[in-house]
């Protein structure tokens, strides 16, 4: 007979549990989201999102030089225009504040990898990802018209540094506009993380005081993802594919973790997670309460975006976890 396999045997010191370890968290998994205003000196805190801030380019590119010390390998960027207009002019103007703060960026730190979030929200009056129908308050974006200034943005974004771009406003065939518009503008090296599965979340409420975005009427509904649905996740991936993504999206990530591990089995690209504001924020005011450890929270909820199949991860909690990885 043989003898019963225990196995509490590899679990009895920390030496031992590390060398069984399925799953390793690591800084080179991170990528830390920056929202960037105009001015200087600017470094005004999220109400909604503890420890994160509005900052202007100067106290960007701090951000980013703290951000290359700690080993995290990439930043990705969102802007805060001045103006807003229905042409969303902010976000693909050469003078944009994504631009103008990837320049900054990448003239202070060159090795930074710095991603740039390719959408219009931020830009547009009514808050809504592209144009809107005259006089229609259902939020229902014209998918076509929109892809024409998502490729502008994208090669924008491109001229100014930016290595990766990153589109999330979930148009059809948004993928194959922008792969078209930096490929024609000489970007062909230049990698395309799609948002491929982006859900209609609840979650996303601080990021919209953070980028001021917040739909002024209807909803989202109309073009990101039903959280019911989870085929049709891998329907928009394999469609992303087909158009040249490069890197693929998942996002929120707390609550699709089935998501993110349907994506990564279906496909042989990498896997990206959002680990969003509303995550975010729930653990923070839970940590201020006193009612957890935010570390070994942080830690344990990150390795298991890890262990769900994501190859990078983005999160507010990206120098903090990288502090507490090399302590």
């Amino acid at each position: 007979m043989f003898p019963v396999h225990r196995p509490r045997r590899l679990r009895q010191s920390d030496p031992l549990r590390r060398m069984v370890r399925e799953n390793t968290l690591t800084v080179n998994d991170l990528v830390y989201p920056l929202f960037a205003v105009p001015g200087e000196s600017v470094a005004k805190e999220v109400r909604s999102m503890p420890g994160v801030y509005q900052l202007s380019i100067d106290k960007i590119v701090e951000e980013a030089k703290e951000v290359y010390d700690l080993g995290i390998p990439a930043i990705i960027l969102f802007g805060i225009p001045a103006d807003k207009d229905d042409e969303a002019t902010g976000a693909w103007h050469d003078c944009g504040i994504v631009q103008k703060a990837a320049t900054a960026v990448k003239e202070a730190v060159p090795n930074l990898v710095v991603i740039a979030d390719t959408c219009l929200c931020e830009y547009t009056p009514h808050g809504h990802c592209g144009y809107l129908q005259v006089g229609d308050l259902t939020g229902r974006v014209l998918n076509d018209p929109t892809l024409e200034l998502l490729k502008k943005t994208a090669v924008s974004q491109a001229q100014a540094g930016a290595d990766i771009i990153a589109p999330s406003g979930m148009m059809d065939g948004f993928v194959q506009a922008i792969r078209q518009g930096l490929d024609e503008a000489g970007f062909e090296n230049t990698p395309i993380l799609s948002y491929a599965a982006k859900y209609a979340s609840a979650y996303y409420g601080p990021f919209r005081d953070a980028a001021e975005s917040a739909p002024q009427f209807g909803d989202r509904r109309t073009y990101q993802m039903d959280p019911a649905n989870g085929t049709e996740a891998i329907k928009e991936v394999q469609l992303d594919i087909a158009e040249g993504a490069d890197m693929l999206m998942v996002k929120p990530a707390l609550a699709y973790m089935d998501i993110i591990w349907r994506v990564k089995e279906v496909t042989q690209l990498p896997v990206a997670a959002y680990n969003v504001s509303g995550e975010y924020a729930m653990v923070k005011a839970a940590a201020l309460n006193g009612w957890i450890d935010e570390q070994r929270v942080v830690l344990e909820t990150l390795v298991g975006f890890k262990r769900a199949g994501t190859d990078l991860i983005l999160t507010y909690h990206a120098k903090d976890a990288a502090r507490w990885l090399q302590a």
